[in-house]
């Protein structure tokens, strides 16, 4: 990994996907990796979502002891990015300018005020740049 990276919420489901085992090992190294040199980024939001996924959206569910293992051995590591007012008013610019839903706007904006160069995401254009920041999908 070069430089940090944000991992938005749709990357690290796949880490529990059964039905897709080429994604999730894709997922479970990066996560590995990135945990290991401290160089990847969530937000709150990121934690929010995945805990309610995982708690209602994965075809087989995942136990609660199992879940909070994963979030303290995986997500909490990772610098997480609170939310803040200005975040909420640079989300609201991204989405005016880039036309992004409010929740995407928001991933765009944690990663930005993080300082990450790149956002993995499935849910934005590979490629797309804000600024310094470049999507990318992992498994393109």
């Amino acid at each position: 990994m070069n430089g940090k990276a944000f991992l938005d919420t749709n990357i690290i489901v796949y880490a529990f996907d059964q039905t897709s085992p080429k994604k999730a090992k894709i997922v479970q190294e990066l996560i590995a990796a990135g945990v290991a040199e401290k160089q990847l980024v969530i937000s709150y939001q990121v934690v929010q979502e995945f805990t309610n996924v995982a708690l209602r959206g994965f075809r087989v569910s995942i136990q609660t002891l199992d879940l909070e293992s994963f979030l303290m051995k995986a997500l909490f590591p990772m610098t997480v990015v609170p939310w803040t007012p200005s975040l909420t008013i640079q989300a609201l610019r991204l989405q005016a300018t880039h036309q992004l839903s409010w929740y995407d706007s928001l991933i765009v904006g944690a990663a930005l005020q993080s300082g990450c160069k790149l956002l993995y995401s499935e849910d934005l254009q590979h490629g797309q740049r804000f600024g310094a920041l470049t999507v990318e999908n992992p498994f393109v």
